[in-house]
């Protein structure tokens, strides 16, 4: 493993000072580098989704003749492959970004279902993009040995260079500045107070990230309704919009708990939801204004004015909690209320841990929720 510092030491003597992406555990450490470390030399724009990073780095090209970094997961770097290829290829723009890319579910090692896919084609995906790519050691000499392969690259060709990194490639990294916010709420507090609430007839959608492994272990503990609920384990920022289609199709009321960083990555959904208004559909958003999953980076949420953008978007009816007492007030005001439903509810950072993970095959889920959803009609 090697240190952030000694990371960062040799991208900075290149002038690769500029970041944006999208955190990853991968990068766990080194994104608490860069959050610790914004200063004159290091730049550090977390993006809303990976299209939206590409795009970010290519401005800062444009603006500067200076190369970009981006990081993501590869499970991301699917969203990439438009811009990549229509904006940066050397065909087109001809723009030069260094992209870090986690390598997730990586063929041989263990990892969650969700990875497996996309582990397995990730450097094949490369080859198909002709984007040249090295698989980085955690070893100074090679890092700078690939480093200027890519810079060499930069310099005649112009296009995107990737860097992919296994898990356990940076040492731990202990942040001086813990992040925090002033909610009292814990997540794990919250779903358990609504899930207790609901007729025991909703249908359930749940985030990825923690927020679906909390609904799990819920229902592991209670030994009961894993299939009232769809465990949307990978495609983040789609929980809504998974919602959307089942409360369309359903009289059953549908609840989809989301988080902050998930919404943020997805946000036209809002206007579609809008537009086509069932009402029974109950947004649930859970903000600690952070990538909690990943390490606890910081999302945009703090300068989002959610409540305001769902009613603009057409939603009927919304609430902003901060308290138990507001969450219980605003799930009794929803009873009798038609959709969609928007509650906003602010809560504590650093709050869960050990968390169960689904223990069957996520197909097993899908077929039991869809025995559920039949049953229904």
């Amino acid at each position: 493993m090697i240190s952030c510092e000694e990371f960062f030491k040799i991208l900075n003597e290149h002038n690769l000072t500029f970041f944006t992406g999208i955190p990853d555990s991968t990068f766990k450490s080194l994104m608490k580098f860069l959050t610790d470390n914004h200063r004159e030399n290091l730049e550090n724009i977390i993006a809303c989704n990976e299209c939206e990073a590409i795009a970010i780095a290519s401005g800062y090209h444009l603006a500067t003749n200076k190369i970009g970094v981006v990081y993501m997961q590869n499970s991301g770097f699917g969203k990439t492959i438009n811009p990549l290829t229509s904006l940066c290829d050397p065909e087109v723009y001809s723009i030069p970004v260094l992209l870090m890319v986690g390598w997730r579910g990586e063929p041989d090692k263990i990892d969650a279902p969700q990875h497996k896919k996309m582990g397995k084609i990730t450097l094949p995906l490369l080859e198909t993009l002709q984007i040249p790519y090295a698989v980085l050691e955690p070893d100074i000499q090679e890092i700078e040995k690939e480093l200027s392969k890519a810079l060499l690259y930069f310099t005649k060709k112009k296009g995107p260079y990737v860097f992919i990194f296994r898990r356990n490639f940076f040492q731990d990294y202990e942040m001086k500045n813990i992040l925090s916010n002033k909610y009292k709420l814990t997540t794990k507090e919250v779903i358990q107070i609504i899930l207790e609430s609901l007729t025991n007839n909703e249908i359930v959608v749940s985030t990825t990230g923690y927020i679906s492994r909390i609904v799990f272990e819920y229902r592991e503990s209670n030994k009961k309704d894993h299939h009232k609920s769809f465990y949307n384990i990978g495609s983040m920022g789609c929980a809504s919009s998974i919602g959307l289609s089942l409360a369309l199709k359903s009289k059953n009321r549908v609840i989809v708990f989301d988080g902050d960083g998930a919404v943020i990555m997805q946000m036209g959904a809002f206007s579609t939801i809008g537009k086509y208004s069932p009402s029974n559909f109950v947004h649930i958003i859970i903000d600690n204004e952070a990538h909690e999953s990943t390490g606890g980076q910081p999302t945009n949420s703090t300068s989002i004015k959610f409540i305001d953008i769902t009613r603009a978007s057409n939603y009927k009816w919304s609430a902003k909690v901060e308290t138990k007492e507001e969450l219980l007030e605003s799930l009794d005001h929803m009873k009798n209320r038609n959709g969609p439903i928007l509650i906003l509810i602010k809560t504590k950072l650093h709050s869960t841990s050990n968390l169960k993970r689904p223990d069957k095959l996520p197909k097993e889920y899908k077929e039991e929720f869809m025995k559920f959803l039949s049953d229904l009609c």
